[in-house]
């Protein structure tokens, strides 16, 4: 009988995001923090766990910093400009719908699970990641 050996996957990561994770916006100038009002009741290290409901600008997704994306009207409309002449605004995210790629067979709340791997994107096209999945933050 031969030992089977044990790789690392090379697929994406899929750890679960916590309340507190590290998020970065294509367009912004600062990453932001993910927030959770409430517990969904689900914990990983002591840490609120979140669902692809977790998305609601200003609740769970603050801002990132400046926008210097050309579909922002505030920005088209903006005299702000950084020192390499891209104009800017200050960024207030707009999203419409929930997280993209969830963990379908893990439900919290009756929502698929927010992994890592998980994207979403801006109406004025701000592509937002997360850099960190906040189990280890404080």
């Amino acid at each position: 009988m031969e030992e089977a050996q044990v790789k690392p996957g090379t697929g994406a990561k899929k750890s679960y995001v916590v309340a507190g994770a590290i998020l970065s916006c294509s367009y912004g100038t600062q990453p932001t923090r993910l927030k959770r009002p409430f517990s969904h009741g689900v914990y990983v290290k002591n840490k609120a766990q979140m669902n692809i409901g977790d998305y609601v600008p200003g609740v769970n997704i603050q801002s990132f910093g400046n926008c210097s994306s050309p579909l922002n009207p505030a920005v088209q409309a903006s005299d702000m400009v950084d020192i390499y002449g891209v104009k800017k605004a200050p960024c207030v995210p707009v999203l419409t719908m929930p997280w993209l790629n969830g963990k379908s067979d893990m439900r919290i709340e009756g929502q698929p699970a927010l992994t890592q791997n998980c994207t979403h994107q801006c109406l004025y096209c701000g592509h937002i990641r997360i850099e960190n999945d906040g189990q280890e933050l404080d």
